[in-house]
């Protein structure tokens, strides 16, 4: 039996795929149709792939994957808003509260 079997450098998990056109797409939508937006590089994980999240002024957020860490700084550059390491600086209270909200009001 082999559990712990390695997988060949840059094979990725069973549905890794990388960032495509779409997800910037969606991504560059949200920052024209939002206001206040930032962007929080998140880490690649043994499930995902490096993600950018953006999280609007009133907590709203979107995730997508992105070509790295770098792909990410490029990314908010390009768009002209903050870009943070999520590592470092946490996600931000507004979001937690939109969540709040949003459970709250699915329960109503």
């Amino acid at each position: 039996m082999a559990w712990f079997r390695r997988r060949k450098q840059g094979a990725g998990a069973a549905g890794d795929r990388i960032a495509n056109r779409g997800d910037f797409e969606h991504l560059e939508e949200f920052v024209r149709s939002r206001r206040g937006v930032e962007a929080f590089i998140e880490p690649r994980t043994t499930v995902t792939e490096t993600t950018v999240m953006l999280i609007a002024y009133d907590g709203e957020w979107t995730r997508r994957r992105v070509d790295g860490p770098e792909g990410a700084r490029r990314f908010a550059h390009k768009m002209a808003i903050p870009i943070y390491d999520v590592r470092l600086v946490g996600y931000p209270q507004r979001m937690r509260d939109f969540n709040e909200r949003r459970k709250r009001n699915a329960g109503a």
